[in-house]
């Protein structure tokens, strides 16, 4: 991933932002949307592009469009530069390898006769440990 070469292709659209805040609100366009088209991007490559449409599907517009919005900040500056690190933190995360699980081996179905003969085997074991206690002799 190039996050260079991502910033570059960047597209960004502004809107005025929700919330309280008086005049500012009303009148600035601070919100701010970053939009990546995937499936066009140099600074990704077709491998990461698979996993990127597979894993962030739900935030992948019609169109194509990867979007991250910030309307935090008061400026449209600053939420430009929150929205630029959202959306490549949320590319960052969609290419970090899922960790490969061991294999579980399928429940064996249990052989009755060879665990009755664990079990008397285990048994005598423990009858061995016992104190013997000769029987008293009667006088």
């Amino acid at each position: 991933m190039d996050t260079q070469q991502i910033q570059k292709e960047l597209k960004f659209r502004t809107s005025r932002s929700s919330g309280s805040g008086g005049q500012n609100v009303n009148k600035v366009e601070t919100r701010v949307e970053a939009l990546l088209e995937v499936s066009t991007s140099e600074g990704l490559n077709e491998e990461e592009k698979a996993i990127v449409a597979t894993k962030l599907a739900s935030r992948i517009s019609k169109e194509g469009l990867l979007s991250a919005v910030s309307q935090e900040s008061r400026t449209q500056q600053s939420n430009r530069e929150k929205a630029i690190k959202k959306l490549l933190s949320l590319l960052e995360t969609a290419l970090i390898p899922e960790p490969e699980r061991e294999e579980v081996p399928e429940r064996l179905v249990a052989n009755p006769r060879k665990r009755k003969k664990a079990k008397a085997v285990q048994s005598e074991k423990k009858a061995a440990r016992k104190k013997i206690i000769p029987p008293k002799e009667e006088d």
